[in-house]
């Protein structure tokens, strides 16, 4: 095993794709905090700040600055929440839903880019096989971790 275990190999390969993938969203003009929410309010318009801010284990407050700079750009807004006045709905803007096609576009090159050395069917497998260790250790599909830190 050359003295690297897979769960170091798993860090420093994520680490990397993590760089690239800033780098490559970049290009976007957005942070990798910026997708993920843009991501979950396109997969789930609609729901609250608390809502989506719960879903990503950070406090509603950390949401706010994030929130305001999308939708100043036009990406995302608030509506009246139907069910409970007092909240925002935040939904995809037609800009917003537009970028998002870019963002598929970048992050399928992205993913390609990083798993070039395998196979289509060794891309299937490592694909079920990182889900498998995600789902066994309570990570949220498709929730980045770094929402919960500080």
């Amino acid at each position: 095993m050359n003295g690297f275990g897979s769960a170091f190999l798993v860090a420093q390969v994520g680490a990397h794709a993590a760089q690239r993938f800033t780098e490559r969203i970049g290009e976007l003009d957005l942070t990798p905090a910026q997708v993920g929410l843009l991501r979950l309010v396109a997969t789930r318009p609609g729901q609250s700040q608390q809502a989506l801010a719960k879903q990503l284990g950070t406090p509603a407050t950390r949401l706010v600055p994030l929130v305001d700079g999308l939708e100043k750009r036009g990406l995302i807004e608030r509506r009246r929440n139907a069910e409970d006045r007092r909240l925002y709905a935040l939904e995809l803007t037609a800009k917003g839903r537009e970028l998002m096609v870019g963002v598929a576009r970048t992050a399928q090159a992205h993913d390609r880019a990083i798993t070039a050395a395998l196979t289509d069917d060794e891309r299937a497998t490592l694909h079920e096989l990182l889900k498998r260790i995600a789902d066994e250790q309570g990570l949220t599909p498709g929730v980045h971790p770094g929402y919960a830190r500080p």
